[in-house]
């Protein structure tokens, strides 16, 4: 069974090895029958077979591919000396700032052009997504299935969420996952760039339960707008984006304590410190590309 940690801090004295959530078995009640249906073919997709093999062969050579024609006027990466070695065997997970639609999309595209086999996924946000054959094209077109498992806003689903984190876990703990997340949370819409919204203890309880290696990005210049994004690096006159990669992420034993909500945001917490850092080393990157008007 799952060892799942209560919201009241409560948590079990062993952990055991969880078996995976079935979202929409417990959801029975509380989904849609276009959520339920969505979820699980999504969901099977990630089983090993013909389905798995083939997303991860469009991930490898359409979506990164466009992306990288897209960006690759504007894009500057630094620090990719720094990530680990991707074994096809392990797991990892990437903490992202969340200034535009696409940080995640063009981080992991990236990684993806450059050897990384593994299969990605992003919880996102259930609304859309998983309520609408809009939002089921736009998963498969975007990120052939990557968007997954549904994170729900209402108060009355919130067990799912939980749920969810634990499928996260789960995947991560299989190995073979690249598990992209936004520990903000949601889009940061301040004008600040650097000024990096507050960790969510979700994260924390992922990285903890997880224990795989973290990576860090810090991510600017992409804009909300895709033709717009589109057409600047064609034309060649958008802003820069730059993307700067971390070393994994160093908890200090955090992930080895007792799990309580506490524990989990101090892990959130720091996650978004190690972006944060990268957030003033890409200003000074940036401030050197924007003086001289280089492009990589």
């Amino acid at each position: 069974m799952t060892a799942h940690t209560s919201l009241n801090g409560s948590a079990p004295k062993l952990e055991v090895e969880p078996e995976r959530p079935d979202l929409v078995a417990l959801g029975k009640n509380t989904l849609k029958p276009i959520e339920k249906t969505q979820i699980r073919l999504i969901r099977r997709s990630f089983e090993p077979g013909k389905v798995d093999h083939t997303l991860r062969w469009l991930q490898r050579t359409i979506g990164a591919r466009w992306i990288d024609v897209c960006t690759k006027n504007l894009r500057h990466l630094h620090g990719l000396e720094r990530l680990p070695p991707f074994d096809p065997k392990r797991s990892f997970i990437c903490v992202s700032n969340h200034r535009s639609f696409f940080d995640l999309y063009v981080v992991t595209a990236m990684l993806v052009h450059r050897g990384m086999p593994h299969r990605m996924l992003f919880p996102v946000r259930a609304n859309f997504f998983y309520d609408s054959p809009a939002g089921f094209f736009v998963n498969g077109i975007m990120s052939f299935f990557a968007m997954y498992p549904p994170v729900f806003r209402e108060r009355s689903r919130a067990t799912l969420n939980l749920a969810g984190i634990d499928e996260v876990v789960w995947m991560a703990r299989r190995g073979g996952a690249f598990i992209g997340i936004h520990p903000e949370g949601t889009r940061n819409k301040g004008a600040d760039p650097y000024a990096l919204l507050p960790a969510q203890s979700g994260v924390g309880r992922i990285i903890r339960h997880a224990k795989v290696d973290v990576i860090p990005v810090f991510v600017n210049g992409l804009m909300n707008d895709l033709w717009d994004q589109v057409s600047s690096n064609f034309t060649r006159k958008g802003r820069p984006i730059v993307a700067v990669f971390g070393k994994p992420v160093d908890f200090a034993g955090l992930t080895d304590m007792t799990p309580s909500p506490r524990l989990y945001k101090k892990i959130a917490d720091r996650a978004v410190e190690a972006i944060g850092e990268l957030g003033r080393e890409e200003r000074q990157i940036r401030a050197g590309i924007e003086g001289d008007g280089t492009r990589n």
